[in-house]
């Protein structure tokens, strides 16, 4: 990938339609996922590192009966039965689910951030009350799903995915059944069937997995990720591609490995994220660094600034001591030449902003409503991988490595803004139509969530890294043509996100992955 500083410079015969799906707040055209065999069915995955689990081996996972045990026979009996004279609302869920695993339970996830991006409302009081995750469906709902929080409910969820499958690949390969419709060619299957083994269940590891990721996650979806989990595990067997024991065990598995994952994720320091406390200190600290003019927020009442503590929280690919060595630099100060060249930048663009500028911004926007940057980015993988024909643990891994990379991103994102708090344009006069974010300035979130996946996923795809570059160029550019950032805001925040994409990819190389 180049350096930022140089370019800121089933069968398908069930459905075969485009359709419009509507994400982001932004109408895109784009084809129906199906399935598809995979390209390799990475028979090594189950040596692949983990991030969680020590050992792809750490759960236990007990030996499937044998295919010719009256057991077995009977579940091929059963599975028959549910596999003939399909409804047409089963035969609609066989293809849905069939795209894939990790790529459905990701795309439910974003469904779900850019549902629960909403920021509470200030009461009679002139205070903005807080979600309650013990009473989640209460006004304001939790949790308000900010870039930091998908970023960190995405990352968790692809995790728990990866570790999840590359267990699963270990014990598929040391067990060995075939799929059933190969020990009963009676059996009728509404999917391709590749050559890898079904116990246990890789669909069945996803979804418990990813159900119980979300769960804890999104607390007030219960019963709703419920009923997805259920109708997954049903259309693998109305496709005719699992016995009930191969689900059963990638069940136990999946849950088993979210515990642990989750187990994590309570001791990141999310908890503190939000600790207002700690405000007034951040504030002095970045008066002694040369801030002048500190960040204030621009709405009325003013609105507590977003998760100041965010910055704090556990890192995945790399420790707190590199965070501050990653730092960027100290900005220019308000009133410098250098302030005032970026400042005049944007007034020109406020007074006569072309139409091109203005579809960028809003394309990028990515605000209330919608599943932020990060999903974007987790969107953008998802169907990079899906278009490679990549496995279901290879998907995972990519799901992981931009996941994880985003999660660190707007770790030190945060980082970076709460430590020198310096203002938004709007304290200067400018407005903006695409939303005003209610934390300091420097640097630009977009950029930095940018810039680290498009990396990843250069390295992941690198036909493609040119593609991505330039994307991720757009969406740090849109946050100057929306008025939101000055120009050092987004610059600095490219040359931070490619250098954290970079420690994801460094892991990734060393995953044993071949890749």
């Amino acid at each position: 990938m180049k350096p930022y500083s140089t370019i800121i410079k089933y069968s398908t015969a069930f459905l075969t339609l485009a359709v419009i799906v509507l994400a982001c707040n932004k109408d895109l055209e784009e084809p129906q996922r199906v399935g598809y065999t995979p390209v390799a069915v990475d028979e090594k995955a189950g040596t692949w590192k983990t991030y969680v689990l020590a050992s792809s081996d750490e759960i236990e996972v007990a030996a499937p009966l044998a295919v010719t045990s009256s057991e077995y026979t009977a579940e091929l009996s059963a599975l028959k039965g549910l596999a003939s004279n399909l409804s047409q609302e089963q035969k609609e869920a066989v293809v849905y689910w069939g795209a894939g695993a990790a790529y459905r339970w990701n795309e439910i996830a974003r469904e779900l951030c850019a549902r629960y991006n909403i920021p509470p409302a200030s009461n009679a009081e002139g205070k903005y009350p807080l979600p309650d995750a013990a009473n989640p469906l209460a006004d304001p709902k939790f949790p308000f799903a900010t870039p930091p929080y998908a970023s960190r409910a995405l990352a968790y969820l692809s995790v728990a995915q990866y570790d999840a499958l590359v267990s699963a690949w270990h014990y598929k390969y040391k067990y060995k059944r075939s799929a059933p419709s190969k020990v009963d060619t009676s059996i009728p299957v509404a999917l391709a069937v590749s050559a890898l083994p079904t116990y246990p269940s890789e669909d069945a590891v996803v979804a418990a997995a990813s159900a119980t990721i979300l769960k804890a996650m999104f607390p007030g979806e219960v019963p709703y990720l419920d009923a997805k989990m259920k109708e997954h595990l049903a259309s693998r067997q109305w496709a005719g591609m699992n016995v009930t024991s191969d689900l059963t065990a990638g069940t136990s598995l999946g849950n088993a490995v979210a515990a642990k994952v989750m187990g994590k994720a309570r001791n990141d320091g999310m908890g503190a994220s939000n600790n207002q406390t700690l405000v007034a200190a951040m504030i002095e600290s970045a008066k002694t660094r040369g801030i002048k003019e500190p960040w204030i927020s621009q709405e009325a009442p003013l609105r507590p600034p977003m998760l100041p503590n965010f910055g704090a929280v556990q890192t995945w690919n790399f420790d707190k001591a590199t965070l501050v060595k990653i730092r960027p630099a100290v900005p220019y100060i308000v009133g410098s030449a250098e302030w005032q060249k970026d400042m005049d930048e944007l007034k020109q663009i406020q007074n006569k902003q072309t139409r091109e500028q203005a579809r960028i911004a809003n394309y990028w926007a990515d605000g209330a409503g919608s599943y932020t940057p990060p999903g974007h980015w987790h969107r953008a993988a998802a169907n990079a991988a899906h278009e490679a024909r990549f496995s279901e643990v290879r998907m995972a891994r990519t799901l992981a490595l931009v996941g994880t990379a985003e999660m660190d991103a707007g770790i030190a994102c945060w980082d970076a803004k709460y430590f020198y708090y310096t203002p938004r344009p709007q304290q200067f006069g400018l407005k903006t139509s695409v939303g005003l974010p209610n934390f300091p300035s420097y640097t630009s979130g977009h950029s930095t969530f940018s810039a680290a996946a498009a990396t990843v996923l250069g390295y992941v795809f690198p036909e493609q890294a040119a593609k991505f570059d330039a994307q991720a160029l757009e969406a740090s550019m849109s946050r100057i043509y929306g008025l939101i950032h000055y120009r050092v805001d987004c610059e600095m925040g490219l040359k931070h996100g490619e250098v954290i994409g970079e420690y994801a990819i460094a892991r990734g190389k060393a995953d044993g992955s071949g890749l």
